[in-house]
């Protein structure tokens, strides 16, 4: 994690010369993230290079929330060329650590994370990409092209796709909300006195179905939610948002969608990209997928699951893979 040959130029030329640097935090992506310390203040260092990251869509997003109200880093200084970006510190206090340390704090921070979604369904979608059938689909399908050869199965994707054709009109939503996508415990700040939420990681939002940023937060692939707490937020946004059956239809399917994807991402990240720790969060979530794939409106998708991906071929892809080799 050492700061990327621009920085201290960078840094010299928007006042920031005699700063420390210090490393921050990496990510799934190519992105790092280092902050910045000179006398009584602090700033976070965003290197986001070209041409693996394009640091553009962060930077409208977070204009667009922080002119919506809500709290993201404010950008201090921007260079496209390079990838830098100088950002407000939102500090280091995250949700994740914070109910995890103390399990009374749970409800009381989820429902506040609940409330920020719907304060955002109220908003007038961003200026984003629509997260349209075809998204779903090819985020869908990475779970055929990574997982499945990883665990040795040679899965047809013609008849994955149809299944996942059958319920995605239960994911459309009739009037599209700024959807985060990466809106759960890890990326969730709590700050000042008064720990108002701040967000991080925003920079693939779509125009899409409430539902998506719902899934995300309590279905969390990095932690494990209780069913408990899941069906009590739950129940808070249907109550409060004033909607019921179909809403969680798309919730579910969602979830489905998004478990499955997330399953291919982090093997991909395991396989492509040598980052084996991904893998290992796995199991996880395909509990949070079979719990999706239970639902009736998700039959075909769980025929499918059923006929194409034995129970003992889910699970940590990279536990597997040496089995499936020894078996062969």
């Amino acid at each position: 994690m050492l700061p990327p040959a621009g920085a201290a130029a960078f840094l010299t030329a928007h006042g920031w010369g005699e700063a420390l640097i210090e490393p921050l935090a990496g990510d799934a992506s190519f992105r790092r993230y280092f902050r910045v310390m000179e006398g009584n203040r602090s700033a976070v260092l965003m290197d986001a290079p070209p041409p693996h990251e394009d640091c553009r869509p962060f930077v409208t997003m977070a204009r667009w929330l922080e002119d919506a109200g809500f709290l993201a880093p404010a950008i201090l200084a921007l260079d496209e060329h390079q990838g830098l970006l100088l950002l407000s510190d939102l500090g280091d206090v995250r949700l994740r650590e914070t109910v995890d340390q103390d399990s009374d704090e749970e409800l009381v921070l989820y429902a506040q994370a609940v409330d920020l979604l719907i304060d955002l369904t109220r908003q007038p979608a961003g200026p984003v990409p629509p997260y349209d059938r075809a998204v779903l689909h090819r985020e869908a399908a990475l779970f055929v092209e990574w997982y499945c050869p990883a665990v040795g199965i040679d899965a047809d994707m013609d008849s994955y796709r149809a299944a996942w054709d059958a319920v995605f009109d239960h994911a459309h939503a009739a009037e599209p909300v700024t959807v985060l996508r990466d809106y759960h415990a890890e990326n969730l700040m709590l700050v000042g006195d008064d720990r108002r939420l701040g967000l991080l990681d925003f920079q693939d939002a779509l125009a899409g179905h409430p539902a998506y940023d719902l899934v995300s937060l309590l279905q969390d692939a990095r932690r494990d939610v209780d069913p408990a707490i899941e069906t009590t937020m739950l129940d808070r946004y249907c109550a409060a948002s004033k909607v019921g059956d179909d809403f969680l239809r798309a919730y579910h399917v969602l979830g489905a969608q998004r478990n499955a994807k997330i399953i291919g991402i982090f093997t991909r990240l395991w396989k492509r990209d040598g980052k084996s720790r991904y893998a290992g969060l796995c199991p996880r979530v395909w509990t949070y997928l079979e719990r999706d794939l239970a639902q009736p409106v998700l039959a075909p998708v769980a025929a499918w699951f059923d006929t194409n991906v034995p129970a003992d071929r889910r699970g940590d892809p990279l536990a597997i893979a040496p089995f499936v080799a020894t078996s062969a």
